[in-house]
This record gives C-alpha cells, structure tokens and sequence, in this order.
C-alpha cells in the first residue's frame, strides 16, 4: 500500500513539472514579443564622422540606444553620404518597405521626398529635419535646432576675443539652421561690440570643402582673426584658420579634434531630447503630426569650451551671462530666417 501512494504521488510529481514546462513554453513567444526592439533607420547626407551635422544624430541615436538599455532594446541602421536627393528617396522607401519602426530623414532637401513615400506606408513613422513643417501627415514628425542660440553665445565671445574687429562666417545655404545659426552670431557679436564687422560667405553647399577653404583664405585676407561656420564642408575652413592661426567657433558637433589650439569653443546638438519624445510618442501610438525643437533651455544645444583654448575669463563670463539671458528669456535674438 505504501508503495502505490509512492509511486502516485511521483507521478504527480513528474505531472506538475511537465505542467510548468509546458506554461513557459507556451509563454515564451509572449514574452520575446515584448522584448522586441524599437528599430530606426536613419538617412543622412554626409558622412557619420562629418563632425558637423550628420555626426550629431549619429551621436545622438548610439546615446538613446545606451540609454534604453543597449541593442536588445533599439537597434538603429543608418545610410550616409546621401547628398543626392533621389538616392535618399530609394533608401528611405527601402527602409519602410522592411517595417522600421521610426525613419529619420535628417535633412531639410528630404521633405518632398517624404512628402511623396509616407502616404504609401501609414502604419511608419518618419521624421525629418531642420523645420516644423509635418505637411499636416499624421505619420510624419518635424525637429528643427534653435541654433540662433549657440550662435549668439559664440558671437558674444567672437568679439571679446578678436583684436582686428573683423570677423568671418562661412555658411552653405541661406535656410534653416544654417541661417538662423548665423543671424545668430551676428546678434551676439554686434551686442558685444556695435562697432564689430562681420562678413558672411554663402558657398551654396553643404559639401564643398574647397568652397570653404576659399572663404575662409577670402575672410582672412579682408582682416577676420576669428572664424565661424556650419554644415560639414566647415573642415576646409578649419584647416585655413588652423594653419593661419585664427581663432574659429563650431557648431553643430565638438569640432575641437580638428584644431585644439585654435577652436575656442562648439555649439553641440544633442538630438537625444528629440528622438526619446517621438520614440515614447511612437509607442503610445502617435504615429507623427508633431514638431520639436532644442534649445539651451532643454538641453538639446550645449555650449562646450575646449579644455585645450585658454579662454580669457572675461569672455568666458560674457558667455555664460548670455547663456543665462538666453535661458531665462531677457535676451531675444532677432531673426529673419527664410523658410
């Protein structure tokens, strides 16, 4: 008798785990559904080390993947050097067509693609920038960068630190972050000193790096001791300032590396406050129909010194007073941004 209520109760046993097996089977497809990650493809219209514009969205998704917890959490994939429109087109209506969860075309030139692919994908969200245009889709976000800012504050120490009273801005295209950015500088500069002059050079590319270099040669023949520019073609301009010992100020990403003794100081984006709020969105549901931007005030746009430039103390104080007026909203910067 004792032997029969052994071996049921083993049975019973052996029954309850083939029981519990059978549960985590049956629960484990479950569970790698929740674990999916979040998959973005990003397009880009130059190269992810441009240090410039394409560099900081780059930077910005390898720092939103650490954040949310490595690869297994958001995988991101990324076409560079798109500088031809219809190219970009291809990869982006590519990247729908594999079901990303979020398509970045970091680029204002991308919009009228974006316009003509995002109807044909309505379960896809895209995005693109530097503007608040979402051409009323409710899949499409917008982001823009008050670069105006970073701009005033560098223009601020740009004038504190030039003894020529002659300053050089090499710009590609009179649009977007690229113009507000240099009006911006312009602010700053004319607030600091009204007797300042300021000369500006559209080259009319994002890429040209001879074009930039040529500016710059153009600028310090006039009697610029200190440089600015935007958009990747700036490394031409950086290697005339660094060989004629000019002072120069970045924007977009830390440009340091390139000249440590004669950068002073970089506007640097972090698109990071940008690509968090249309993940969350995304995954509540909202698919687009919203525009964001960054600004100093929410941490999007960083004015970084480099370690390496002696930044006289009294321009640095001028820089941060602004940075505060900036912030707290008593200083306003005039702009006449086409867009």
């Amino acid at each position: 008798m004792k032997k029969v209520i052994w071996f049921l109760a083993v049975l019973g046993i052996v029954a309850l785990a083939l029981s519990g097996c059978g549960k985590s089977a049956a629960t484990q497809p479950a569970q790698q559904e929740q674990a999916k990650p979040f998959r973005i493809a990003v397009i880009l219209p130059s190269s992810i080390h441009d240090l410039a514009f394409s560099q900081s969205m780059y930077d910005a998704l390898v720092a939103v993947q650490k954040q949310m917890g490595g690869e297994s959490a958001m995988q991101f994939v990324y076409s560079d050097g798109m500088y031809k429109v219809d190219d970009a087109a291809a990869a982006i209506r590519d990247y729908a067509s594999q079901g990303y969860d979020l398509i970045i075309a970091h680029g204002s030139q991308y919009g009228s693609s974006l316009q003509e692919i995002a109807p044909d994908f309505p379960k896809t969200s895209f995005a693109w920038g530097t503007t608040v245009d979402t051409f009323g889709m409710p899949n499409v976000f917008a982001y823009e960068a008050a670069s105006e800012q970073g701009g005033y504050v560098n223009g601020v120490m740009a004038a504190k630190l030039s003894k020529s009273g002659v300053l050089g801005v090499i710009g590609p295209i009179e649009t977007g972050d690229a113009q507000r950015y240099v009006e911006g500088f312009i602010a700053g500069a004319k607030a600091t000193n009204p007797n300042v002059k300021v000369q500006v050079t559209w080259t009319g590319s994002f890429s040209d790096v001879s074009a930039a270099a040529e500016a710059a040669n153009t600028h310090i023949a006039a009697g610029a001791d200190v440089l600015t520019g935007t958009a990747q073609m700036v490394v031409g301009a950086i290697g005339v300032a660094k060989e004629k010992n000019v002072l120069w100020f970045g924007t977009q990403a830390d440009q340091s590396s390139l000249a440590p003794k004669i950068v002073v100081a970089n506007q640097v984006y972090h698109w990071e406050i940008v690509l968090t709020q249309m993940i969350d969105l995304i995954k509540k549901g909202t698919l687009g129909g919203k525009a964001f931007a960054i600004n100093l005030a929410n941490g999007g746009e960083v004015v970084e010194y480099n370690p390496q430039f002696n930044l006289p103390k009294d321009a640095k104080e001028a820089a941060e007073a602004a940075i505060q007026g900036i912030k707290a909203g008593s200083i306003k910067i005039p702009l006449n941004t086409k867009k």
